[in-house]
């Protein structure tokens, strides 16, 4: 666990990592930071990831467009200045609007998502995801994927 200041600065960045095509920038992993974990994200028109639950908090803080979330049976358009909060075990997803967008996600200590992000860049190739093999990853971490 870290236990000095950390400060990341746009020179010391990690590279982002490609998940289904959105850019995952993990500033901070959950088990790193010790009561949260903390990534950057930012995608084109109509990227995000389907309905899906995970056994961990997670709020989004939207930076730049706007982001149609699903929350249970909601949806609703957020622009940037907005704040989602998903307590654990909601059935949610997202998906950029015209222009794409942007937005720090902040993951609750139990959050295994940094490590998940890192296997689906390592394992998946956005452009021609394997299916089965992607749904092999994020059961890894314990998401459940809604399929329709």
């Amino acid at each position: 666990m870290i236990t000095s200041p950390l400060v990341i600065t746009p020179d010391n960045r990690p590279r982002p990592l490609d998940v289904f095509g959105t850019a995952v920038t993990v500033l901070g992993f959950a088990s790193q930071m010790g009561e949260y974990g903390i990534t950057y994200q930012e995608g084109p028109e109509g990227s995000g990831p389907p309905p899906h639950s995970h056994d961990w908090d997670e709020a989004f803080f939207v930076l730049s467009g706007e982001v149609r979330f699903l929350c249970g049976e909601q949806t609703q358009v957020c622009p940037a200045g907005t704040l989602v909060h998903i307590p654990k075990h909601t059935t949610h997803g997202f998906a950029y609007c015209a222009g794409g967008g942007s937005m720090l996600e902040f993951t609750s200590r139990e959050s295994k998502s940094a490590e998940m992000f890192t296997d689906i860049d390592a394992e998946i190739d956005s452009e021609h995801p394997d299916i089965q093999k992607a749904l092999e990853v994020l059961a890894r971490y314990g998401l459940k994927v809604s399929l329709p």
